[in-house]
């Protein structure tokens, strides 16, 4: 690979053709302190282009996130990119991608291992490292991922969740008050389900009085310091929910103390990181154990199920793209369901008139 240097800036330029996707033929040139920098560049730039497994892993990555740019949403590119960028490139990225082995995988999980990280996250990560690979291998001609050889690492389900009962939440709310954002906020979370993305990107214009309903429709994220609002999580998650009279009473009485609110105003104009403390804030006067803020959304699928309402209406108000996830997901909560069910049959015969034999 030829590479020259202009004695006069003191830079080393490569200079080549290639072929883009579209069959145009192009010239690049690029200048670099160094002889062996330029030709790097140019090699690891040729093998990118022509789909070539000998490029470095962090061309790769850069290749993958290129795509994904325009298929997945913002927040969901930012916690990849910072999962690639932390986790996993800095093991990586110099690797050309055809050279990465099972040993070298193997390597990698047990230093993560070794970091106490949580069992999920683990998962999370080792199934990135893998989807990667497998983009390699259907684009880019990598002939097999060696993950598939090194196995998996951390496990899929959290530890059971933790929830509030309406009694555990109904001690809570008062020492909320003072900050009547905060108390709202923690009752649409804990009576509705929504997710806290959800809550922070509703407006006055999404909540109808008249029916009592709330209409889900977009979610708020803060990135980069700048504020997100985008499309919910899944197609589902586009709903509308049905709001009981008290909600509807407070959460008219909450708006009426907002100044000059307009129909696109966000009604909670806050961060995650608010509620956070919030929470650590009433649970702690309080003395009701602490939770994390998602599982408001499980302990208000708990209270749906302990009223005894079918998974089918539950996954449709937490807006779950099918109803397989409610069902994985609350499972547990149905301790009794199957000693109620021959209880029922066996309340039906004794109301029948078959005769005995």
């Amino acid at each position: 690979m030829a590479a020259y240097k202009d004695n006069e800036r003191n830079t080393w330029y490569c200079q080549f053709y290639y072929t883009d996707w579209t069959g145009a033929r192009k010239k690049k040139k690029r200048g670099f302190s160094t002889k062996r920098e330029a030709q790097e560049w140019e090699r690891e730039f040729l093998n990118k282009q022509q789909s070539n497994p000998d490029m470095l892993f962090k061309s790769l990555v850069e290749l993958y996130l290129e795509e994904m740019g325009s298929r997945l949403r913002k927040s969901t590119l930012s916690s990849k990119k910072y999962m690639l960028d932390t986790k996993i490139l800095p093991y990586f990225k110099d690797l050309p991608i055809n050279q990465i082995k099972a040993t070298h995988v193997r390597k990698w999980q047990n230093e993560l291992l070794n970091l106490k990280y949580a069992g999920t996250y683990l998962k999370t990560v080792n199934n990135q490292l893998v989807a990667i690979l497998n983009y390699a291998v259907k684009y880019y001609d990598l002939k097999e991922n060696p993950c598939h050889k090194a196995g998996s690492m951390g496990k899929k389900n959290a530890e059971e969740m933790q929830i509030w009962t309406k009694e555990d939440f109904c001690t809570f709310l008062p020492f909320t008050a003072a900050k009547p954002h905060s108390r709202a906020a923690f009752e649409v979370l804990y009576w509705t389900g929504i997710r806290i993305g959800e809550l922070m990107a509703l407006t006055p214009q999404d909540i109808n009085f008249d029916t009592k309903t709330l209409t889900i429709n977009k979610s708020y994220q803060r990135l980069d310091k700048e504020d997100i609002i985008s499309g919910p999580k899944t197609p589902k998650s586009n709903r509308i929910i049905t709001l009981p009279d008290f909600l509807c009473t407070d959460l008219q009485g909450y708006m009426g103390t907002i100044y000059d609110l307009q129909p696109g105003n966000r009604l909670f104009n806050f961060t995650k990181h608010f509620l956070h403390h919030e929470m650590d804030r009433g649970c702690k006067k309080s003395g009701i154990k602490r939770i994390r803020l998602h599982d408001l959304r499980h302990s208000h699928a708990s209270l749906l199920i302990e009223l005894g309402f079918s998974p089918l209406l539950i996954s449709e108000r937490l807006g779950h793209e099918n109803i397989e996830t409610t069902l994985n997901t609350y499972s547990h909560l149905y301790p009794n369901k199957h000693s109620q069910v021959s209880a029922k049959l066996q309340e039906i015969h004794q109301n029948s008139e078959i005769e005995p034999k």
